[in-house]
């Protein structure tokens, strides 16, 4: 081939090309970037950057004895671990109740899929209230469970469930519409191969759900780690039994004690943030494995 023909072979290739100004309905490039940068600025990145600023105004050795001390120690614990149970419930129960609103018919169908949204709209103290009248030594389902020396009012348990309950809706929410694009023309094949149920759900239906499913634990992790109106009534709010970080950063703030309480929110801010950074890091590890696979 002639250095002629070479040319000609490499002007007519094409050639993917990238431009900052594309036809679009909305606005261009840069007065949309422009505008995002700025509104996200002002929701989110400057009230954040006051709380490091406001904990910058004390030193090291105070921010670490503030935000080490027995009681707080306690509270992240009883946050965490709690957040942490009530997620991995609901991504079951979550998942469970996904599948039945998309894959059967029943009667009040509609009717059902909308009570799912209840905790969305419910202010949370209203939920508090009620989990607590239900819970308590007292409450309708409390008193029996009272009868077996098991209380669930006032103590982690009762956390635990009210975090249930307000982020039941996030991983429902987030499956619910994979699992209706989802063919099901990939299980029927996995049947017909011989697969059994739990394999097909296992090696076919869950491969394809997980992004999914994994961003719904994330979303009612982070929503039960900064819970406060729901789980005030039901929890107690005993010192180093059943007291939560949202409590104790009130309690700074009621004090006058605002360097304590943004130094107690930093802590928790930098946790959410690298929780959320590794999960978003296994969605993109999973997107690519199921990319190559050609799921």
């Amino acid at each position: 081939m002639c250095k002629r023909q070479k040319f000609r072979k490499i002007m007519t290739t094409p050639r993917k090309k990238f431009y900052l100004k594309q036809p679009s309905i909305i606005p261009g490039f840069g007065l949309s970037m422009g505008f995002t940068i700025f509104y996200l600025s002002i929701v989110v990145l400057i009230p954040l950057s006051m709380l490091f600023i406001k904990t910058a105004e004390i030193n090291f050795s105070e921010f670490w004895a503030t935000v080490t001390s027995p009681r707080v120690l306690h509270a992240y614990y009883i946050t965490i671990s709690c957040s942490l149970a009530a997620a991995l419930v609901n991504v079951v129960f979550g998942l469970l109740t996904a599948w039945i609103i998309v894959r059967y018919d029943f009667p009040m169908k509609k009717i059902f899929d909308a009570m799912v949204d209840l905790p969305f709209a419910l202010p949370t103290a209203v939920a508090g209230i009620a989990l607590t009248s239900l819970y308590a030594p007292n409450g309708w389902i409390g008193k029996y469970l009272a009868q077996y020396d098991i209380q669930v009012a006032f103590r982690p348990a009762g956390i635990i469930i009210a975090l249930i309950f307000v982020g039941l809706p996030f991983v429902v929410r987030t499956v619910q519409p994979v699992l209706e694009d989802m063919e099901r023309e990939m299980e029927e094949a996995a049947a017909s191969l011989g697969a059994s149920r739990w394999q097909t759900f296992v090696y076919v239906v869950l491969p394809h759900i997980g992004p999914a499913l994994l961003t719904g634990f994330a979303m009612a992790f982070a929503r039960a780690l900064g819970e406060y109106g729901s789980v005030i009534f039901i929890a107690g709010n005993l010192p180093k039994i059943s007291e939560i970080v949202p409590l104790l950063i009130v309690i700074k703030l009621e004090q006058y004690d605002y360097t304590g309480a943004t130094s107690i929110a930093v802590v928790m801010l930098l946790f959410s943030f690298v929780m959320i950074f590794i999960i978003n890091l296994i969605q993109k590890f999973n997107y690519g494995k199921m990319s190559k696979q050609g799921i």
